[in-house]
């Protein structure tokens, strides 16, 4: 078996320790009936010994791949989405030894096997470096980058537990509102997920020839029905569906294309759940979040943003812009992923601000820990995929 295959295996074995490990933390929070149970339950014990055996088991997919492609496995979306995922793991585990609380676990988890199903999506085969990528700052700065963004992953985490379990959804108000929102927004990266499943499984390829933004001669194929066309587009592919609307070369038609059908599958999917559980999703996660410490899981958010942004910081801004005047020979060009990038850290140093200075703990700083998890999630997705530009995937 070469060294490929044992990494495709491996990652395969810490999606199943992770999902397997969910269950022993949701066994640790229904168990417990006490302070002392619910800290040192022997579920959590065996939860927690499973997710570090999953995370072993997701460094040894990291380092064979390595070892295969001949890099770093961090040069397209599902080497650094599964990356992130492994990292988001390892930040949980650190701070679960600190603070002994199974329903991070139970929430933490979940959220890195949609990430690892969510890259499960993308072409798996090992390709070569292209010129721009060869550096060693690939290494450097899309590995602190992503860890960042996993450690604030995790502040995330704590703050919906916090919010499940403070706010009430037997009453109509913002806060109940915006929390079914966020499990909704959730709801549709599944309906990402089983709409790409569904189209693989039924061997859908549409292919086109079109012109890219610099002019050039292109061919694309579809993995789901065309509802937008790419620049020019010319159907090579016989008895497919046209696409409904041209997009401009700026625009990658097919990835909106993608997420329109995931989008669409993801509202069915969460009206069907509406529809049998007969109340918001946010109330049925509830009563798993109710043992949880408040003024832990806040401490949590404070601590994750506090470790995260000194590391997002040094991979995302100063990283980045050292490899970008090396590469392009200038530190800051606007890119749609340098903007972004630049967003995300305003907002994180906007909430160390208003954390400090303004006092804002508690549903406050859980809020804003979830909306910075919104905007990493959007420049992963968005940013990445439809938004042509030198750092995208897109």
């Amino acid at each position: 078996m070469d060294l490929a295959s044992w990494s495709s295996n491996l990652l395969f074995i810490s999606f199943i320790a992770y999902l397997v490990a969910t269950l022993f933390f949701g066994g640790a929070v229904k168990g417990a009936n006490s302070k002392e149970t619910y800290n040192n339950s022997r579920w959590g014990k065996i939860g927690i010994t499973i997710t570090i055996i999953g995370f072993l088991t997701h460094l040894g997919y990291f380092f064979t791949r390595w070892g295969a492609a001949g890099h770093a496995p961090l040069s397209n979306m599902f080497e650094f989405t599964t990356a992130f995922a492994m990292m988001l793991v390892g930040a949980f585990i650190m701070l679960f030894w600190l603070y002994k609380t199974p329903s991070l676990g139970l929430f933490a988890l979940p959220i890195a096997i949609i990430i690892i199903g969510y890259a499960s999506m993308f072409p798996t085969e090992i390709t070569p470096l292209i010129p721009a990528l060869n550096s060693y700052w690939l290494y450097v700065h899309v590995s602190t980058a992503a860890l960042g963004q996993a450690i604030f992953a995790i502040g995330a985490v704590a703050g919906l537990v916090f919010l499940l379990k403070n706010v009430d959804m037997t009453k109509k108000s913002k806060s109940s509102f915006w929390l079914e929102g966020v499990m909704f927004v959730i709801i549709l990266t599944l309906g990402f997920i089983l709409s790409s499943t569904a189209f693989s499984v039924a061997g859908y390829e549409a292919e086109f020839t079109y012109v890219n933004k610099d002019e050039q001669p292109g061919k694309m194929i579809y993995n789901y029905p065309p509802l937008f066309g790419l620049n020019e587009y010319v159907a090579v592919t016989p008895d497919r569906m046209t696409p409904l609307v041209e997009m401009p070369a700026i625009v990658n038609a097919k990835t909106l294309t993608t997420l329109v059908w995931s989008v669409a599958t993801g509202i069915v999917l969460y009206l069907l759940i509406r529809l049998i559980v007969r109340k918001p999703i946010a109330a049925v996660f509830q009563p798993l979040a109710r043992k949880t410490n408040s003024q832990l899981m806040d401490e949590i958010v404070y601590r994750s943003v506090l470790i995260g942004f000194p590391v997002f910081t040094l991979g995302a801004l100063i990283f980045a812009m050292i490899w970008a005047h090396e590469a392009w020979s200038r530190f800051w060009g606007w890119d749609p992923k340098e903007v972004w990038a630049l967003i995300t850290w305003l907002f994180y140093a906007a909430f160390l601000h208003l954390r400090l200075s303004k006092g804002w703990e508690g549903k406050k700083s859980a809020w804003l820990a979830v909306i910075g998890f919104v905007i990493i999630m959007f420049n992963l997705i968005v940013v990445n995929l439809i938004l042509a530009g030198l750092h995208s995937y897109a």
